[in-house]
């Protein structure tokens, strides 16, 4: 059995507000041809198919397009589950009859028990869940946590367990161990604990985890995250993104890097240096600037998107800082000039040019002059 482990998906996902759809689109077009080259025998989707629990139409329009195309033209069978994004209500919607086209997609927790069959595996798909359900399923108060929610969960999956067969578990939540590295990520905390135990996990030959967004975020041989296929924030924007090849017999795991079509950048430089080096950078890419100048730019993110068009972020090294006041007799004694000075330094991180101070001195006479 040879299948492709991806997640999250996010479709709908937008980047400081520029649509992401294209890109997901020429995304999904690199796994798909990864799928036929590497003959895989299935496609993983392990949660968080939508960025939304309610899509809009072209999200819906988009990520109908890919499932059609995997599963409908190439033929290739599907084994996903809902996440914390998605709405499994909604997204359960023909559910009964996808899967007479081998397109198993399961929103319910009652469903995760009865393992998919393909070849020589079985594929658990679990959903993204609430203890509660848990609690309900089992008729059992004593579920306190979600550690103690998947115990029951792999206890009772355990039990179709086929002798002569392989075993997957497909699901949604953070595992114990992982790092969250990326601020697209939402962190999911259930019961008081976020966290599943890895040795929890340890009866299946293979767990393809979602949630995470980097595929370095747990370190495990069989247990792995597959990471979004893009970068969905600044903070993703030096991590690797990419698919997990998967063979069941003898037992294989390969990672296979997908090309970002528009990268996030880094950049952080004056603003002369911006201008001056900006015919070197792809226009089109995603850029988070840190300003170094010290002195103010009027409508500076207007002057640099027309070089940049797609800033994300803009920030400065020289930001004004928070100060503690210090409201002591001796201060309120000093100048109020003096006190420009102080507080500009502390701020800026540096002093006051002989230009500002020669503009504050004429505003406080000003001022001083309205007074009297």
């Amino acid at each position: 059995m040879r299948f492709l482990h991806t997640a999250d998906w996010h479709i709908g996902k937008t980047l400081n507000d520029f649509s992401l759809l294209n890109d997901q689109l020429a995304t999904f077009k690199q796994i798909e041809q990864i799928a036929k080259a590497e003959h895989v025998d299935a496609m993983v989707i392990a949660g968080d198919l939508y960025d939304r629990s309610i899509p809009n139409e072209a999200a819906v329009k988009l990520l109908n397009q890919m499932l059609q195309k995997l599963n409908l033209v190439d033929r290739l069978p599907i084994l996903a589950i809902s996440g914390n994004h998605d709405s499994a209500a909604r997204l359960s919607t023909g559910t009964d009859w996808f899967a007479y086209q081998s397109f198993f997609l399961n929103t319910n927790l009652a469903r995760a028990f009865t393992p998919i069959t393909i070849k020589d595996t079985q594929f658990f798909l679990l959903p993204f869940f609430g203890i509660q359900e848990v609690r309900n399923y089992f008729n059992d108060d004593k579920i306190k946590n979600v550690n103690d929610a998947m115990q029951r969960i792999t206890a009772e999956m355990v039990k179709s367990f086929a002798p002569d067969k392989h075993h997957v578990l497909v699901a949604h939540f953070f595992a114990a161990g992982s790092k969250r590295t990326a601020d697209s990520e939402t962190l999911i905390e259930v019961g008081g604990l976020s966290a599943v135990t890895t040795d929890v996990l340890s009866p299946f030959d293979y767990v393809a985890l979602g949630h995470l967004h980097n595929k370095n975020a747990l370190n495990e041989e069989r247990i792995k995250y597959s990471g979004s296929p893009m970068k969905f924030s600044v903070s993703e924007a030096n991590q690797e993104k990419g698919v997990w090849l998967v063979d069941t017999a003898p037992f294989c795991v390969k990672w296979i890097p997908l090309t970002p079509v528009h990268d996030i950048h880094l950049l952080k430089a004056s603003f002369d240096e911006l201008i001056t080096t900006a015919d070197r950078k792809p226009r089109d890419d995603f850029y988070d600037i840190e300003l170094t100048n010290h002195d103010r730019i009027p409508d500076v993110l207007n002057k640099l998107r027309e070089y940049y068009p797609k800033i994300v972020s803009l920030h400065r090294t020289h930001q004004a800082q928070k100060v503690q006041l210090n409201l002591s007799k001796k201060r309120a004694q000093e100048s109020p000039l003096d006190l420009l000075a102080d507080f500009y330094s502390q701020t800026m991180g540096n002093k006051m040019t002989s230009q500002q101070r020669k503009w504050a001195e004429d505003a406080l006479t000003t001022v001083m002059k309205e007074e009297n």
